[in-house]
């Protein structure tokens, strides 16, 4: 498997990027003739693979992986850097991906439904990546005949994505509102807006790094304009104004205690020599939340943002094939964690002494 150096959700730049780290536009479809891929046969699962893998989705080439044939840390990686979902991964049914246009774009072949298109661009950018998810759509549908309704609109194995059967969200860092205790606020907030506030890897999963996605819940009985319009002109302005108001509102009541945060997280990240996922991301983000406050001079918020995805395990893994030997070890599952947080450690080091 190659796969670019990063991707999209760890670039630095992008509209609103010190609270917006990315914009997502996803689309479910499923073929017409087909059963939903929970009740479709293996031979009927293959088929459909087949079909998808012989269109031309995208104008630039797209690579196409065999998620059964894949290694388990190169699954991971598939996850961590948010190209498939965790459910996408452990099914056992024959499914694929294709990842193009620099990982920007991604399609999932037999998840929960038979396509699950992506468009996932750096900060905020709601627009840019709905215009590339509709012309990815567009070219569906010149090819397929899809599963559609004349009132209910696209057919989806959830209800919830029953109508437009696309999904707005973008991730967001929240520190400050987290430092103060403000994040259950913005989740029945968000609940009143018909928004779900999910974790770092989406549904099922806990914030890590102070990083949430934030997406709409209804799909049915609204347009993608209607949509679109109340993500761009007032759910992401809120976020974005509540997160700084926040992050204002610490400055200004205990800038000592903030700056001590920040400058112990960089300190600890800088000598530790053994480092777990968690605690690395835990200080990561209170060091990006210093570089976009302008509270530290370095490192860079490019080397941050890598950062983040090169410390998890998948990544580790895959980067360090050592890490899949134990030396002899009686206990061969607890020498491999401590050579992973070793690992995790130095390199953590080594990126922001460079």
């Amino acid at each position: 498997m190659k796969l670019e150096r990063g991707g999209p959700w760890i670039e630095s730049g992008g509209p609103e990027s010190d609270v917006v780290v990315s914009s997502r536009a996803r689309l479910a479809r499923n073929l017409a003739g087909f059963p939903f891929v929970s009740q479709a046969s293996g031979d009927q699962c293959r088929e459909i693979l087949r079909l998808v893998k012989s269109l031309d989705l995208a104008d630039s080439p797209m690579q196409w992986l065999d998620v059964v044939e894949l290694e388990p840390p190169e699954r991971e990686l598939l996850v961590e850097r948010h190209l498939v979902s965790r459910n996408f991964i452990e099914a056992d049914t024959p499914r694929g991906v294709l990842i193009g246009d620099g990982e920007r774009l991604s399609v999932m072949v037999n998840e929960e439904d038979h396509l699950r298109m992506q468009v996932l661009l750096p900060g905020c950018d709601l627009g840019e990546a709905w215009r590339k998810a509709a012309e990815v759509d567009r070219t569906l549908e010149r090819n397929v005949d899809l599963a559609v309704h004349p009132r209910w609109g696209y057919l989806t194995a959830c209800p919830t994505n029953v109508g437009t059967a696309i999904r707005f969200s973008v991730m967001v860092h929240l520190p400050a509102l987290r430092m103060t205790n403000e994040i259950e606020r913005l989740r029945r907030a968000a609940n009143a807006l018909d928004l779900a506030v999910r974790g770092f890897y989406g549904e099922g999963s806990e914030s890590a790094g102070d990083f949430y996605q934030v997406s709409n819940q209804i799909t049915l009985g609204v347009t993608d304009g209607d949509l679109l319009g109340r993500f761009i002109e007032t759910v992401v302005p809120r976020i974005v104004e509540y997160e700084r108001m926040a992050r204002r509102m610490m400055l200004e009541r205990s800038r000592m205690q903030l700056e001590d945060r920040i400058h112990r997280s960089l300190g600890l990240l800088e000598s530790a020599r053994l480092l777990g996922v968690e605690e690395a991301m835990k200080h990561l983000s209170r060091i990006r939340l210093g570089v976009s406050m302008g509270l530290l001079e370095r490192p860079r918020l490019s080397t941050v943002q890598r950062l983040f995805l090169d410390v998890q395990p998948g990544h580790m893994r895959l980067n360090h094939p050592d890490l899949q030997t134990h030396n002899g070890s009686s206990d061969p599952a607890k020498a491999n964690d401590e050579a992973i947080r070793t690992h995790r450690a130095e390199l953590v080091r080594k990126a922001l002494s460079s």
